[in-house]
């Protein structure tokens, strides 16, 4: 087998990988990148729609060209790029506990080991999928999710089918119901088992409002029917979290996509020891993003799930700058616990540093106007932020202060509790 050594491997060239790796490149440190697809951008590659790099480049660029920035600003640095190779498993080394192995398989470099002082996790996320959701019925063809729908539209060149129904509001699937309308389908509706839209209200207004989609709340597809072929759904709406029998009706259709959810792709994690968070289903990461395995960081959709990509870039800069501390062995400072507290899903990072500004990212579990986001110590607060409306699909960010973190200090182990009203 043959072997490499490198300060630090990245795994995954989507967005979070890329950021992570010319962090620590430009640092002066040897990085590779492994990635499993045929070139670097990841999911962007197929989000052919706009919408991307407000935040990074100050202007609005497809999915492709925000990936092809970065790839460009890669192949223009001096990191070790190792395309169409699936990393099989993380563990340490047997003769030296500081380093890490990485164990991958290629069909252009065969089975081959990367030695490193640190990893970077950029894997990302996968899509929840009908077996997740349980649906009733039987299994014709026609049952996608919205993601690979959208690989097959875009990148592929083939249109799944022409009568479609989508299967939740989540962001994915209001840009297919857009997408195929734009190529010819007729999108008949787009069902969510909440009382509220799961995409953010921009997408909602793009996608759906615009093309006279009918959105559908509260309502759940209770059964699929079809024999080879997808044939027809039967909706049924929600009466007091109840399935309405009485009230239920009918859609034809030939496909059915769904887009219910993304769950961080963490089995590489799992099996490498890495304590996840339920909550989020991602990493448990302290102040400098790394997680409970010493010199392994994680960033990007594999540490939760974002809903903008140049948050991912940020936040994977963050990562790929703590990395660089931890080779310069500069990783130090005191460090305090960070939970969630009411009507908070999670709060990413789970550690707060007491001696540097701390960006931290969370997830709403309401639908509010007028609400605010509290930083708490022992019930005082010490931070509060005003938001005219918040709701689960958008994320939320706070920064607390190192100046605002020094009123604590004193205190013998103070944990912060940020929480929503």
């Amino acid at each position: 087998m043959k072997e490499y050594f490198f300060d630090c491997v990245v795994i995954g060239g989507g967005a979070a990988g890329m950021a992570a790796a010319l962090e620590v490149e430009k640092s002066g440190f040897k990085v590779a990148v492994v990635e499993r697809e045929e070139c670097l951008g990841g999911i962007l590659l197929q989000c052919i729609h706009n919408g991307f790099g407000l935040h990074e480049f100050k202007e609005e660029l497809t999915g492709p060209e925000y990936g092809e920035r970065f790839a460009d600003m890669v192949d223009d640095s001096d990191v070790t790029v190792f395309l169409e190779s699936t990393v099989m498993e993380l563990s340490e080394s047997g003769d030296n506990p500081d380093t890490h192995e990485v164990c991958c398989y290629s069909s252009v470099y065969g089975v081959f080991l990367l030695r490193a002082r640190t990893v970077i996790l950029a894997m990302g996320c996968r899509e929840r999928n009908r077996g997740n959701i349980g649906i009733p019925g039987t299994r014709p063809a026609g049952i996608m999710t919205a993601g690979l729908a959208q690989r097959l539209v875009n990148v592929d060149g083939y249109i799944p089918g022409k009568d479609i129904v989508i299967i939740g509001s989540g962001d994915i699937g209001l840009i297919m119901a857009r997408r195929m309308t734009w190529a010819g389908c007729k999108v008949h509706a787009v069902i969510e088992i909440q009382p509220y839209p799961s995409g953010i209200t921009r997408n909602i207004v793009q996608c759906l409002e615009d093309f006279d989609i009918p959105l559908y709340l509260s309502h759940v597809v209770s059964e699929i029917r079809g024999k080879d072929r997808i044939e027809s759904i039967k909706v049924t709406p929600l009466k007091d979290g109840a399935q309405d029998d009485e009230n239920s009706f009918d859609i034809k259709c030939d496909t059915l996509l769904l887009s219910v959810g993304l769950v961080p792709e963490n089995e590489l994690s799992r099996k490498a020891g890495i304590l996840l968070n339920p909550q989020g289903n991602g990493p448990y990461v302290d102040s400098y993003h790394m997680t409970n395995r010493k010199g392994i960081f994680a960033c990007g959709n594999v540490l939760h799930v974002h809903d903008l990509v140049d948050y991912v870039t940020g936040e994977s800069r963050s990562a790929g700058s703590s990395a660089v501390k931890y080779l310069q062995s500069k990783l130090s400072g005191r460090q305090g616990n960070v939970k969630s507290g009411s009507n908070v899903r999670y709060v990413v990072p789970q550690k707060f540093n007491f001696s540097e500004d701390n960006r931290f990212y969370m997830r709403s579990m309401i639908v509010k106007n007028g609400a605010k986001v509290e930083v708490k110590v022992n019930n005082s607060i010490i931070k509060s932020v005003n938001h005219s409306h918040i709701q689960p699909s958008e994320m939320i960010s706070i920064v607390l202060k190192k100046e605002e973190i020094s009123k604590i200090a004193a205190m013998p182990d103070p944990q912060l509790e940020i929480s929503i009203t």
